[in-house]
Protein backbone atom coordinates (compact mmCIF):
# COMPACT_ATOMS: atom_id res chain seq x y z
CA UNK A 1 0.00 0.00 0.00
CA UNK A 2 2.82 2.21 0.73
CA UNK A 3 4.68 1.43 -2.59
CA UNK A 4 1.28 2.64 -4.30
CA UNK A 5 1.40 5.66 -2.38
CA UNK A 6 4.52 6.61 -2.92
CA UNK A 7 4.18 5.67 -6.30
CA UNK A 8 1.48 8.03 -7.12
CA UNK A 9 3.29 11.28 -4.85
CA UNK A 10 5.82 10.89 -7.57
CA UNK A 11 3.39 11.47 -10.17
CA UNK A 12 2.16 14.49 -8.71
CA UNK A 13 3.87 17.92 -8.25
CA UNK A 14 2.83 18.26 -4.85
CA UNK A 15 3.32 21.35 -2.72
CA UNK A 16 5.21 21.65 1.19
CA UNK A 17 2.64 23.35 3.70
CA UNK A 18 4.12 22.00 6.99
CA UNK A 19 7.54 20.27 8.02
CA UNK A 20 8.46 19.75 11.51
CA UNK A 21 11.04 17.85 12.82
CA UNK A 22 10.82 15.58 16.11
CA UNK A 23 13.11 16.61 18.80
CA UNK A 24 15.45 14.08 20.32
CA UNK A 25 13.54 13.76 23.28
CA UNK A 26 10.38 12.84 21.84
CA UNK A 27 8.26 10.27 22.93
CA UNK A 28 6.50 7.45 20.45
CA UNK A 29 3.18 9.66 19.39
CA UNK A 30 0.98 9.46 16.86
CA UNK A 31 1.43 11.55 14.32
CA UNK A 32 -2.23 13.30 14.02
CA UNK A 33 -1.67 13.73 17.63
CA UNK A 34 2.05 15.23 17.24
CA UNK A 35 0.95 17.33 14.45
CA UNK A 36 -2.38 18.90 16.62
CA UNK A 37 0.70 20.19 19.11
CA UNK A 38 2.15 21.90 15.75
CA UNK A 39 -0.66 23.44 13.98
CA UNK A 40 -2.81 26.15 15.73
CA UNK A 41 -6.89 25.47 14.33
CA UNK A 42 -6.17 22.26 13.21
CA UNK A 43 -8.80 19.86 13.79
CA UNK A 44 -7.70 15.99 14.37
CA UNK A 45 -10.65 14.71 11.32
CA UNK A 46 -8.49 16.99 9.01
CA UNK A 47 -5.35 15.62 9.84
CA UNK A 48 -6.41 12.24 9.59
CA UNK A 49 -8.14 12.61 6.32
CA UNK A 50 -4.91 14.22 5.08
CA UNK A 51 -2.92 10.82 6.51
CA UNK A 52 -5.77 8.97 4.91
CA UNK A 53 -4.94 10.68 1.50
CA UNK A 54 -1.28 9.89 1.87
CA UNK A 55 -0.55 13.76 2.20
CA UNK A 56 1.23 13.07 5.58
CA UNK A 57 4.94 11.88 5.23
CA UNK A 58 7.40 10.77 8.01
CA UNK A 59 11.03 10.39 6.58
CA UNK A 60 9.27 10.72 3.15
CA UNK A 61 7.37 7.85 3.32
CA UNK A 62 3.07 8.22 3.51
CA UNK A 63 2.30 7.41 7.01
CA UNK A 64 -1.74 6.59 8.39
CA UNK A 65 -2.69 8.53 11.48
CA UNK A 66 -1.41 6.21 14.09
CA UNK A 67 1.94 5.80 12.73
CA UNK A 68 4.22 6.75 15.85
CA UNK A 69 6.33 9.24 15.54
CA UNK A 70 9.97 9.16 17.33
CA UNK A 71 13.02 11.32 17.70
CA UNK A 72 14.33 12.71 14.57
CA UNK A 73 12.03 11.70 12.64
CA UNK A 74 10.59 14.38 9.88
CA UNK A 75 6.96 15.09 9.55
CA UNK A 76 5.84 16.88 6.22
CA UNK A 77 2.30 17.70 4.84
CA UNK A 78 2.56 17.97 1.39
CA UNK A 79 -1.17 18.79 -0.61
CA UNK A 80 -1.27 18.87 -4.47
CA UNK A 81 -1.89 23.17 -4.64
CA UNK A 82 0.83 25.24 -3.34
CA UNK A 83 0.37 27.22 0.82
CA UNK A 84 -2.11 30.45 0.46
CA UNK A 85 0.55 31.75 2.42
CA UNK A 86 3.20 31.89 -0.70
CA UNK A 87 -0.06 33.44 -2.93
CA UNK A 88 1.21 36.68 -1.81
CA UNK A 89 -1.86 39.14 -2.55
CA UNK A 90 -1.73 43.14 -1.69
CA UNK A 91 -4.15 44.52 0.05
CA UNK A 92 -5.08 48.12 0.70
CA UNK A 93 -4.81 48.35 4.35
CA UNK A 94 -4.04 51.32 6.48
CA UNK A 95 -0.11 51.20 7.79
CA UNK A 96 1.17 52.88 10.96
CA UNK A 97 4.22 53.99 9.15
CA UNK A 98 7.16 56.08 11.80
CA UNK A 99 9.93 56.81 9.02
CA UNK A 100 10.30 55.86 5.17
CA UNK A 101 13.15 56.61 2.54
CA UNK A 102 14.26 54.82 -0.14
CA UNK A 103 16.14 51.83 2.00
CA UNK A 104 14.09 51.64 4.79
CA UNK A 105 10.66 51.88 6.13
CA UNK A 106 9.90 51.37 9.92
CA UNK A 107 6.43 50.74 10.91
CA UNK A 108 4.26 50.84 14.04
CA UNK A 109 2.47 47.48 14.15
CA UNK A 110 -0.93 47.35 15.85
CA UNK A 111 -1.78 44.04 18.40
CA UNK A 112 -4.01 41.72 16.55
CA UNK A 113 -2.26 41.98 13.57
CA UNK A 114 -0.39 39.14 11.94
CA UNK A 115 3.44 40.11 10.50
CA UNK A 116 2.94 37.57 7.42
CA UNK A 117 1.08 35.19 6.18
CA UNK A 118 0.71 31.69 7.19
CA UNK A 119 -1.89 29.17 8.67
CA UNK A 120 -5.25 30.18 9.52
CA UNK A 121 -3.90 34.04 8.42
CA UNK A 122 -4.00 34.07 4.97
CA UNK A 123 -5.47 37.91 4.27
CA UNK A 124 -5.05 40.99 6.56
CA UNK A 125 -1.63 40.49 7.63
CA UNK A 126 1.20 43.59 7.47
CA UNK A 127 2.71 41.93 4.26
CA UNK A 128 0.04 42.01 2.43
CA UNK A 129 0.00 45.80 3.59
CA UNK A 130 3.37 46.31 2.31
CA UNK A 131 3.45 44.90 -0.60
CA UNK A 132 0.36 47.37 -1.89
CA UNK A 133 2.27 50.51 -0.21
CA UNK A 134 5.92 49.39 -1.80
CA UNK A 135 6.62 47.68 -5.39
CA UNK A 136 8.90 44.61 -5.83
CA UNK A 137 9.96 44.34 -2.02
CA UNK A 138 13.11 41.97 -1.67
CA UNK A 139 12.33 38.62 -0.18
CA UNK A 140 13.99 36.62 2.39
CA UNK A 141 15.48 33.31 2.78
CA UNK A 142 11.71 32.37 3.47
CA UNK A 143 10.33 34.13 1.02
CA UNK A 144 8.43 36.73 2.88
CA UNK A 145 8.86 39.68 1.06
CA UNK A 146 10.84 43.11 3.17
CA UNK A 147 11.03 41.07 6.59
CA UNK A 148 14.42 41.25 8.38
CA UNK A 149 12.54 40.73 11.72
CA UNK A 150 8.82 40.14 13.76
CA UNK A 151 7.18 40.43 16.32
CA UNK A 152 3.76 38.53 17.77
CA UNK A 153 0.58 38.62 16.27
CA UNK A 154 -0.87 40.18 19.78
CA UNK A 155 2.50 42.13 20.34
CA UNK A 156 2.20 45.54 19.58
CA UNK A 157 4.82 47.97 18.26
CA UNK A 158 7.90 48.77 15.71
CA UNK A 159 9.56 47.12 13.42
CA UNK A 160 12.10 48.10 10.13
CA UNK A 161 11.13 46.95 6.99
CA UNK A 162 13.77 46.52 3.74
CA UNK A 163 13.10 47.94 0.64
CA UNK A 164 15.72 47.02 -0.86
CA UNK A 165 18.19 43.96 -1.65
CA UNK A 166 21.26 45.46 0.08
CA UNK A 167 19.23 47.23 2.88
CA UNK A 168 17.87 43.78 3.72
CA UNK A 169 21.60 41.63 3.71
CA UNK A 170 22.69 44.65 5.59
CA UNK A 171 19.84 44.87 8.27
CA UNK A 172 19.68 40.95 8.74
CA UNK A 173 23.66 41.08 9.69
CA UNK A 174 22.96 44.16 11.96
CA UNK A 175 20.52 41.82 13.89
CA UNK A 176 22.33 38.41 13.30
CA UNK A 177 25.40 40.70 15.07
CA UNK A 178 22.80 41.91 17.80
CA UNK A 179 23.84 45.42 17.48
CA UNK A 180 20.75 46.64 16.83
CA UNK A 181 18.55 47.95 19.93
CA UNK A 182 15.45 46.72 20.95
CA UNK A 183 13.51 48.10 24.21
CA UNK A 184 10.21 46.63 24.93
CA UNK A 185 7.41 47.41 27.75
CA UNK A 186 6.09 44.42 29.60
CA UNK A 187 3.47 44.03 31.90
CA UNK A 188 4.27 40.60 34.46
CA UNK A 189 2.48 39.08 36.93
CA UNK A 190 4.38 39.43 40.72
CA UNK A 191 6.62 41.47 42.33
CA UNK A 192 9.68 41.26 40.70
CA UNK A 193 12.29 41.36 43.26
CA UNK A 194 15.43 43.06 41.63
CA UNK A 195 15.28 46.70 40.22
CA UNK A 196 17.36 45.31 37.59
CA UNK A 197 17.86 41.41 35.93
CA UNK A 198 19.45 39.36 33.31
CA UNK A 199 18.03 36.39 32.16
CA UNK A 200 19.79 33.69 30.26
CA UNK A 201 18.41 30.15 29.36
CA UNK A 202 18.49 28.24 26.01
CA UNK A 203 14.67 28.83 24.04
CA UNK A 204 13.52 25.88 22.22
CA UNK A 205 10.56 24.49 21.41
CA UNK A 206 8.47 23.33 24.84
CA UNK A 207 8.69 19.26 24.74
CA UNK A 208 4.90 19.41 26.26
CA UNK A 209 2.99 21.84 24.27
CA UNK A 210 4.60 22.36 21.00
CA UNK A 211 2.97 25.85 20.59
CA UNK A 212 4.76 27.46 23.59
CA UNK A 213 8.35 28.03 23.78
CA UNK A 214 10.39 26.59 26.64
CA UNK A 215 13.64 27.97 28.41
CA UNK A 216 16.47 24.88 29.41
CA UNK A 217 18.91 26.29 31.63
CA UNK A 218 21.03 23.47 30.71
CA UNK A 219 21.58 23.95 27.21
CA UNK A 220 20.34 20.65 26.27
CA UNK A 221 17.52 21.98 23.55
CA UNK A 222 17.44 25.52 21.70
CA UNK A 223 19.18 28.50 21.28
CA UNK A 224 21.13 30.65 23.49
CA UNK A 225 19.22 33.62 24.38
CA UNK A 226 19.72 36.50 26.67
CA UNK A 227 17.13 38.94 28.09
CA UNK A 228 17.64 42.20 30.17
CA UNK A 229 15.22 43.82 32.26
CA UNK A 230 14.75 46.90 34.44
CA UNK A 231 11.82 47.63 36.65
CA UNK A 232 9.79 50.57 35.89
CA UNK A 233 6.69 50.01 38.43
CA UNK A 234 5.27 48.00 41.29
CA UNK A 235 1.86 47.71 41.35
CA UNK A 236 1.03 45.72 43.86
CA UNK A 237 0.60 42.16 42.52
CA UNK A 238 1.96 42.81 38.48
CA UNK A 239 5.10 44.55 37.54
CA UNK A 240 6.27 46.65 34.75
CA UNK A 241 9.09 46.38 33.38
CA UNK A 242 11.46 47.31 30.27
CA UNK A 243 12.85 44.28 28.86
CA UNK A 244 16.42 45.10 26.14
CA UNK A 245 17.17 42.01 23.68
CA UNK A 246 20.27 40.85 23.63
CA UNK A 247 19.34 38.43 21.62
CA UNK A 248 16.15 37.51 18.89
CA UNK A 249 14.25 34.30 19.98
CA UNK A 250 10.42 33.44 19.14
CA UNK A 251 8.52 34.11 22.19
CA UNK A 252 12.13 35.54 23.95
CA UNK A 253 10.11 37.33 26.42
CA UNK A 254 7.39 35.62 27.54
CA UNK A 255 9.48 32.59 27.48
CA UNK A 256 12.05 33.68 29.88
CA UNK A 257 9.83 35.67 32.05
CA UNK A 258 7.47 32.56 32.36
CA UNK A 259 10.87 30.88 33.60
CA UNK A 260 11.28 32.54 36.48
CA UNK A 261 7.95 33.34 37.34
CA UNK A 262 6.70 36.35 35.89
CA UNK A 263 4.63 35.11 33.46
CA UNK A 264 3.23 38.06 31.14
CA UNK A 265 -0.33 39.30 32.31
CA UNK A 266 -3.07 38.29 30.08
CA UNK A 267 -0.58 36.08 28.01
CA UNK A 268 -3.01 33.14 27.08
CA UNK A 269 -0.39 30.61 25.28
CA UNK A 270 1.53 31.07 28.40
CA UNK A 271 -1.22 30.52 30.91
CA UNK A 272 -1.17 34.41 32.17
CA UNK A 273 -4.26 34.43 31.70
CA UNK A 274 -5.35 33.56 34.80
CA UNK A 275 -5.36 35.39 38.41
CA UNK A 276 -1.63 33.88 39.40
CA UNK A 277 -0.61 36.47 41.78
CA UNK A 278 -3.19 38.31 44.67
CA UNK A 279 -5.96 37.63 47.27
CA UNK A 280 -8.69 35.05 46.80
CA UNK A 281 -11.35 37.83 47.17
CA UNK A 282 -14.21 37.84 44.76
CA UNK A 283 -13.73 41.37 44.05
CA UNK A 284 -10.07 40.97 44.02
CA UNK A 285 -10.77 38.45 40.83
CA UNK A 286 -12.99 40.62 39.27
CA UNK A 287 -10.98 43.78 39.10
CA UNK A 288 -8.45 41.18 37.47
CA UNK A 289 -11.30 40.00 34.49
CA UNK A 290 -11.74 43.74 34.41
CA UNK A 291 -8.15 44.46 33.29
CA UNK A 292 -8.26 41.40 30.64
CA UNK A 293 -11.35 42.62 28.96
CA UNK A 294 -9.43 46.39 28.87
CA UNK A 295 -6.55 44.53 27.63
CA UNK A 296 -7.39 41.39 25.48
CA UNK A 297 -3.95 40.06 25.00
CA UNK A 298 -0.40 39.63 26.47
CA UNK A 299 0.71 43.25 27.60
CA UNK A 300 3.72 43.57 25.61
CA UNK A 301 5.05 46.57 23.36
CA UNK A 302 7.66 46.81 20.98
CA UNK A 303 8.51 50.31 22.66
CA UNK A 304 12.52 50.96 20.86
CA UNK A 305 14.39 50.31 17.72
CA UNK A 306 17.64 51.03 17.22
CA UNK A 307 20.00 50.46 13.83
CA UNK A 308 22.64 51.69 12.10
CA UNK A 309 20.64 52.56 8.75
CA UNK A 310 22.03 50.75 5.56
CA UNK A 311 22.74 53.12 3.15
CA UNK A 312 24.25 56.64 5.10
CA UNK A 313 25.63 54.47 8.23
CA UNK A 314 23.88 56.63 10.93
CA UNK A 315 22.28 55.54 13.80
CA UNK A 316 18.56 55.47 14.11
CA UNK A 317 16.50 55.61 16.47
CA UNK A 318 12.43 55.80 17.04
CA UNK A 319 10.00 55.58 19.39
CA UNK A 320 6.44 54.65 20.04
CA UNK A 321 3.60 55.32 22.14
CA UNK A 322 2.45 52.88 24.72
CA UNK A 323 -0.86 51.64 23.10
CA UNK A 324 -3.95 52.68 24.84
CA UNK A 325 -5.23 49.49 26.09
CA UNK A 326 -1.78 48.85 27.62
CA UNK A 327 -2.70 52.86 29.49
CA UNK A 328 -5.57 51.71 30.12
CA UNK A 329 -4.74 48.60 32.27
CA UNK A 330 -1.82 49.90 33.81
CA UNK A 331 -4.26 52.77 35.19
CA UNK A 332 -6.27 50.21 36.77
CA UNK A 333 -3.69 49.22 38.46
CA UNK A 334 -2.17 52.16 39.82
CA UNK A 335 -5.94 53.11 41.36
CA UNK A 336 -5.86 49.18 42.76
CA UNK A 337 -2.13 49.87 44.03
CA UNK A 338 -2.67 53.05 45.50
CA UNK A 339 -6.17 51.74 47.89
CA UNK A 340 -4.20 48.55 48.42
CA UNK A 341 -0.93 50.35 49.98
CA UNK A 342 -1.49 48.03 53.51
CA UNK A 343 -0.93 44.72 51.17
CA UNK A 344 1.65 42.52 51.77
CA UNK A 345 3.12 42.31 48.70
CA UNK A 346 4.06 38.68 47.25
Amino acid sequence: MQENQSQDLENEELYEHHKFVASVGQEPLRVDKFLMNFIENATRSKLQQAAKAGNVLVNEIPVKSNHKVKPNDVVRIVLAYPPAESLLVAEDIPLDIIYEDAAVIVVNKPAGMVVHPGHGNYSGTLVNGLIHHIENLPTNSNERPGLVHRIDKDTSGLLVVAKTEFAMANLSRQFFDRTTERLYYALVWGNVAEDEGRIEGNIGRSLKNRLQMAVFPDGDFGKHAVTHYKVLERLTYVTLVECKLETGRTHQIRAHFKHIGHTLFNDERYGGDTVLKGTTFTKYKQFVHNCFKVLPRQALHAKTLGFTHPTTGAFMQFNSEVPQDIKDCLEKWRTYSENSKDIELE
